[in-house]
């Protein structure tokens, strides 16, 4: 099967566009206005609602972004996240963080919120918020 040289190159800058969406970092944002300075750790014990110092903001499940996040911040799936939230709702002392359908909504309610912190795709990052971690 014969391809003309404009449907290869097509191809291939399709190929090269998914790519480096795969390879966004996921990074953890607060508002552009917040004073807020944050460790891993903490972050990690935010999302597990063990440290009530922020309001977690999640993006709703599937999330490639989401998984990443877990796994390499809190060090736990999203089974495991969200069997601790069911306990602790259950037992009244706290609610799990709200889910947000997108990258976007959550930098919306980042930003508008000097309390708020989520994770995102580095892509939808713009200057209603502060980066306050890379996740590697």
């Amino acid at each position: 099967m014969k391809r003309s040289r404009k449907t290869m190159i097509a191809a291939g800058l399709t190929f090269t566009a998914a790519l480096q969406q795969a390879r966004a970092d996921v990074v953890v944002i607060v508002s552009a206005h917040s004073a807020a300075t944050i460790t891993a750790k903490e972050i990690s014990r935010v999302y597990l609602g063990e440290l009530n110092t922020m309001t977690p903001v999640d993006i709703a499940n599937p999330s490639p972004a989401r998984r990443e996040f877990y796994a390499k911040v809190i060090g736990k799936d999203e089974a495991q996240v969200k069997a601790r939230w069911s306990k602790i709702v259950f037992t009244g002392k706290g609610s799990a963080p709200k889910e947000l359908p997108s990258g976007a909504d959550v930098v919306k309610a980042v930003a508008a919120d000097p309390n708020a912190i989520g994770y995102v795709d580095s892509s939808f990052v713009n200057l209603t918020v502060k980066i306050v971690l890379k996740v590697k």
